[in-house]
This record gives C-alpha cells, sequence and structure tokens, in this order.
C-alpha cells in the first residue's frame, strides 16, 4: 500500500493550500494537521508508511527544513532595532536557557529515577529548544510589542545552536566513554558556537553581497534572486559543519548578516526560501506523526505524559521568570514569554541524532518523552496562540493608552530615571 504515499501527500498538500488562508485566523495550525495525518497515515489507520527505516529520512528532512526556516526567520530581524531590544533574548539565553536546562535535568531525576544525571541532562538539552514557527501568530502580530517578538523569534533562532554541544557532552557524558571527563567541554562550546558564527557571517555577507552586486547590474532573472537566500542558507550549514560549528547557528547568523547586508534585496528574494521552509515543515510534522508520535503513544505511561507536562510549563516558565527579574515587566507579560516557548523541530533534530548515532541504553526512552512533548506542544501552543496573542495584544493597548509612557517596551535609565521608549511603542505601530 506503499505506492499510495505519494498521492496521498499530495492531495493532502492541494488541500491544506485551498483552505490555509482560512485556517490563518483559526485555532488550527499547519503543524496540527499535518501531525494528525502523519498519525493517521502511519500504523495507526491506513499503515502508509513504513515506521523501520523511516528515521533517516525524518533526521534529513528536519535539518533541511530547520536550516531553511531559521534563515528565512533570521532575515526578518531587524539589526538597529534588535540593538536596542537585546535584553529580552540575551536573557532567555543567557539565564532562562541554562534553568531550563538545569531544571529539566532535577525534574528527569525525579520522575525517571532510573536514569543518571547525563542522561536526564540530555533529555532537557534536547527539550530546550524552542520553535517560533509552532507560535507564528504570536511572532507574527503587529500589535504584539516588538521585543517580545523579536525576544522569542532570535530566542528561538539561537538555542538550538547553543544546544548542540552541550547535547554533545552530555551524551558523551552518559555513555560513559573512556576520558568522557577530558572531552573538553568548553572547548566544544566554544568551537560549536564560534565556527557556527563565522560560517554564518562569511555565507550570509557573501550571498548579499554578490545578489546586490548582481540585482544593480541587471546580471540575475527574478527566479535565481529566489534560489539565492536557498544557496546561502545551505552554504552557511554545510561551511559551519566542514568547520566543526553548529549548522543551525550559521544559518540563524547567515540570515541575519543576509538581511543587513542586502537590506530590500534580501527581503523581496527570500520568498521563495519562505515557501520551500513552509512546504518541508508540513512534510516534517507529516513524517513526525507517522514515524514518531504513533509508535510514542503506543508506550505512553504516567511518567511519560508528567515529564512533558511539567516540561512545557514549569520548566521553562520558572527560568524564563527567573531571567526577567529587574526587567521591570508585569506579571502578564512573563507569563507570556514564559508560556511560549513551544518545542519543534530542534528537538526532533536531536531525538533523531541520539537514536542515529549514539549507543544510549535509554534512547527509546528518550525518543518517547520528546515526541509525546513535541505532540503536546503542536496542539497546546498552537490552539492558543492565536487567541492569548489577541488577547496579550489587547491588555497591551490597554496599558499603553492608561501608561503611555511606560509600557512593556520601556526601560529607565539614568540619574534622572527618564523614561525612554524603545522599537515599537504603542500596539498599532509597526516593525
Amino acid at each position: 500500500m506503499s505506492g499510495w504515499l505519494l498521492p496521498i501527500v499530495a492531495v493532502l498538500l492541494i488541500g491544506y493550500g485551498a483552505v490555509s488562508a482560512r485556517l490563518q485566523t483559526s485555532v488550527v495550525t499547519e503543524a496540527m494537521v499535518f501531525v494528525v495525518a502523519g498519525l493517521l497515515l502511519g500504523s495507526w489507520a491506513l499503515d502508509v508508511i513504513d515506521v523501520g527505516p523511516a528515521n533517516t529520512v525524518v533526521l534529513l528532512l528536519a535539518e533541511v527544513t530547520l536550516a531553511v526556516v531559521l534563515f528565512t526567520d533570521a532575515v526578518r530581524v531587524k539589526l538597529p532595532r534588535l540593538r536596542h531590544e537585546a535584553a529580552v533574548p540575551l536573557r532567555l539565553l543567557g539565564i532562562g536557557l541554562p534553568l531550563t536546562i538545569v531544571a529539566g535535568t532535577l525534574v528527569g531525576l525525579l520522575v525517571f529515577p532510573d536514569l543518571n544525571v547525563w542522561t536526564a541532562a540530555a533529555l532537557a538539552t534536547i527539550l530546550a529548544p524552542t520553535d517560533a514557527a509552532l507560535g507564528l501568530p504570536v511572532i507574527s502580530n503587529r500589535k504584539l510589542p516588538s521585543r517580545i517578538r523579536q525576544g522569542l523569534n532570535v530566542e528561538s533562532g539561537l538555542n538550538d545552536g547553543v544546544c548542540v554541544p552541550l547535547l554533545i557532552i552530555f551524551l558523551t557524558l552518559a555513555v560513559a566513554e573512556e576520558d568522557a571527563a577530558h572531552t573538553g567541554p568548553v572547548r566544544i562550546l566554544l568551537e560549536e558556537i564560534g565556527f557556527g558564527a563565522v560560517g554564518g557571517v562569511v555565507a550570509g555577507v557573501l550571498g548579499a553581497w554578490i545578489l546586490r552586486r548582481a540585482v544593480a547590474r541587471g546580471w540575475a532573472t527574478p527566479s535565481w534572486q529566489q534560489i539565492v537566500p536557498v544557496a546561502t542558507a545551505i552554504l552557511a550549514y554545510t561551511l559551519a559543519a566542514a568547520l566543526g560549528g553548529s549548522g543551525f547557528i550559521a544559518a540563524f547568523v547567515a540570515g541575519i548578516a543576509f538581511g543587513a547586508v542586502g537590506k530590500g534585496d534580501a527581503e523581496s528574494s527570500t520568498g521563495f526560501a519562505e515557501q520551500s521552509g513552509q512546504l518541508l515543515n508540513a512534510l516534517t510534522f507529516l513524517m513526525f506523526g507517522a514515524v514518531l508520535l504513533g509508535p510514542a503513544l503506543g508506550r505512553l505511561d504516567w511518567t511519560v505524559v508528567a515529564y512533558a507536562v511539567l516540561s512545557l510549563t514549569v520548566v521553562r516558565m520558572v527560568p524564563v521568570a527567573l531571567g526577567m527579574i529587574g526587567m521591570r515587566m508585569r506579571l502578564t507579560t512573563v507569563a507570556f514569554l514564559g508560556w511560549f516557548g513551544p518545542r519543534g523541530l530542534a528537538s526532533i533534530v536531536f531525538v533523531l541524532l541520539v537514536v542515529d548515532e549514539s549507543s544510549l541504553a535509554e534512547s527509546v526512552l528518550l525518543q518517547t518523552v520528546v515526541s509525546v512533548t513535541v505532540g503536546l506542544s503542536v496542539f497546546a501552543h498552537g490552539l492558543s496562540a492565536y487567541p492569548l496573542a489577541h488577547a496579550y495584544a489587547s491588555w497591551f493597548a490597554g496599558q499603553s493608552k492608561s501608561h503611555p509612557t511606560m509600557t512593556e517596551n520601556t526601560k529607565v535609565r539614568g540619574p534622572r530615571h527618564r523614561a525612554e521608549r524603545v522599537g515599537a511603542t504603542d500596539a498599532g505601530e509597526t516593525s
């Protein structure tokens, strides 16, 4: 029956495309549709997709998808504004992310007492990265404060790359390889981040510079102008990987560099890359539903559900709240930031890497926990993104009218405590 797979997927894509505009203003997201479709196409119903050999396909698909999505998201980051709004992503990455991994490790040891500390840390690290695409109504809603949207987007773009070296370190220690204590964790961390950033800057600047020169001289056709950003994302990922760095950090940094150097040409040329990312994202979640989530649901027990729920709530929200101390944010904003940390593509990639490339005895447990957590996140964050984004925007607009000189985008500095508005100030201002 596997010969029917491609026709069924094609019909599904056509059908979703036909109603995609209607679904944008509903609580039904792209990821939810394709995860459910994957479950039905897998062993749960039609059994069209053979689960056995599909892990490698899903891993490759997810890696390519994540690189393209990170690149296109980063192109939209406005560097001048980000310089003034760096506090939120810096605190999310510098305080929130490490505390999330620590909290996830402690919860893992509590819920799964048979795990050693390094395996629990590996599980926490796999589930630490966020996927802004699963909360698209949040980061794309221009009525929300700019620094909240930018902060969540930048956090999502960089945290998976930061987690790669940490995951390598924890896995090495978890499998108790010889001389595991002397693997040079600081060196690995610096290489992954440093070479990733270098690869991203080189690829992004080069791609944007060539595109601008070619467009100015009329050398590039419109269709090939759309292909250049995709090739730039691939160059960034592969160059960083060849240097020994994180391809995911490289893809995001390349997008920022590409947007900064290419300016208007960069934004107008990313249409094909964004569309490719959407298609790849849909296919990845379809395969995730069939190959990972379906089998994981068959191994479900209360400990897996407990960890998944805690991972999406306490493990994420408490560290974020601690990271925002001193930012003069209202509790509503802190809770909003804490809740919108969906788990998606990066976690899928990471757990497949663990299954395929490590000899960890608990790899099946990790795959089950991660799959259930991502599946729960797809629906919990998908169903809540649109209504909560609009509710928060309305609340923020009310606060802006009541306190026109002090909002969530206000920071106080200087001896006179002068309130300075930074970035998008009122709810109606666009980015």
